[in-house]
């Protein structure tokens, strides 16, 4: 088993961490917080992610995974350096490496004869050529191996992912790193880095694309009076399109498709290359934003100036307590400018919000409709489907739900006297 340091404890970095040690291997997490250190080793998890409190908990009972805090004290006897830090979108769409050369540079010096350091983090074409200027030294090779992780399922995406891609110019040190997934059982791809970079944002941008299909066709059912659930199950038995990613919802978003799909177009732009197709998905994906704003608006009568809008779901998809890019949030900043009185419910969110400071977010969904003119469903938490609608009813002043995510049984909330309007319906 190998001897991995990951530097930094975010999402990824914490995940990959806790997983590899959960292969068996011997894991020191670094991170700069200090608090985020002590309750990392008390066994206390920072973000919401099935499985990870199990295997950190596993990982310390074990003695094989560790949280320390500053680069420095992770990678003086490590053979694999996981360079797992934060690559925020800039101005201009590009990806921030700041912080991953600030890491390079921190640990170049110490970095033992031999080890191996490791991309982790979605980076831009070339970024392995940018930490190996930095490091500068011929006894340690730069891979890229990058994360193919979804938010809620982030445990079970590593421990049994679709394929495990290397990019590395030396073919040994690829054999290595593809060597810590041998008790993983999936395609293991060595390609060269500049591939393995543009996987990723290839993989994340197509995603993006499709969602923004699927949704303009939901429009498009709703225009012609087709059903956007036959009209998806007829195209996914196609193996060409196939099932995933063709289900309506109120946009994209979360941390990782905006970034990315902003990243590639800029790469592309780099490169001479006129991306002008995923672009135009950002734009109607945004615009997506707008025409379920303005569902809600069309369901109550006279608008929702003035009226009490309730909302299910808070963060960008079911399964995380991460707000960042949701489509909720940003659904509701529209219904919100629009004059309506917004009262919010989710499972992972408590307290007020600073991105929706006229949101009044409450701890049960039954409070989140008392008197509300129209509920809208934003989330695709399954806890939603069991609530007791006929006590939802009486609470309501208008018995009206917006289902941005086709989540509810429409049929059954028919029967209870509710107006249900789904996406491409």
């Amino acid at each position: 088993m190998a001897d991995i340091a990951i530097i930094g404890a975010g999402y990824v970095g914490l995940t990959t961490g806790a997983c590899f040690a959960h292969l068996g291997h011997d894991v020191t997490v670094a991170d700069v917080v200090p608090e985020k250190i002590e309750r990392l080793n008390r066994g206390e998890i920072p973000i919401l992610e099935a499985g990870l409190d199990e295997l950190v908990a596993e990982g310390l009972e074990a003695g094989n995974l560790r949280f320390v805090l500053g680069a420095a004290n992770a990678c003086r006897t490590a053979e694999f350096h996981y360079l797992c830090v934060p690559t925020p979108q800039g101005s201009d769409g590009s990806a921030d490496l700041s912080y991953l050369v600030a890491a390079a540079a921190e640990i170049k010096d110490i970095l033992p004869a031999n080890s191996v350091v490791v991309n982790k983090s979605t980076v831009p074409v070339g970024t392995t050529t940018v930490v190996e200027d930095v490091i500068r030294r011929e006894d340690v090779k730069v891979v890229s191996n990058p994360e193919f992780l979804r938010e809620g399922t982030a445990v079970s995406d590593f421990l049994h992912p679709d394929r495990v891609v290397v990019g590395a110019e030396d073919q040994e040190a690829a054999i290595r790193v593809a060597g810590l997934y041998a008790r993983v059982a999936s395609p293991v791809m060595v390609t060269d880095p500049v591939s393995a970079e543009l996987i990723k944002y290839a993989s994340n941008a197509f995603l993006a694309v499709k969602l923004t299909f699927v949704n303009e066709i939901a429009t498009l059912c709703e225009r012609v009076g087709a059903d956007i659930d036959d009209v998806t199950l007829g195209m996914g038995y196609d193996t060409r399109i196939g099932r995933s990613f063709l289900r309506p919802g109120p946009g994209w978003g979360g941390s990782c498709f905006p970034k990315d799909t902003a990243a590639l177009v800029r790469i592309a732009a780099d490169a001479g290359c006129a991306f002008d197709f995923i672009e135009q998905a950002i734009t109607l994906n945004t615009a997506h934003f707008q025409r379920t704003a303005d569902k809600v608006e069309s369901a109550v009568q006279g608008g929702v100036a003035g009226k009490t809008v309730a909302a299910w779901g808070l963060t960008f998809k079911a399964g995380t307590d991460d707000l960042r890019e949701s489509p909720a949030i940003e659904v509701l900043a529209r219904l919100g400018a629009m004059g309506a009185d917004i009262v919010a419910y989710d499972p992972a969110v408590h307290g007020q919000l600073a991105s929706l400071p006229g949101v009044r977010v409450v701890e049960d969904p039954y409070s989140a409709v008392d008197q509300a003119d129209v509920l809208v469903v934003l989330t695709e938490w399954s806890e939603f489907k069991g609530l007791n609608f006929d006590k939802v009813g009486e609470l309501m002043r208008s018995r009206t739900i917006v289902d941005a995510r086709n989540l509810l049984d429409r049929s059954a909330l028919k029967r209870r006297g509710f107006t249900h309007i789904g996406m491409g319906r």
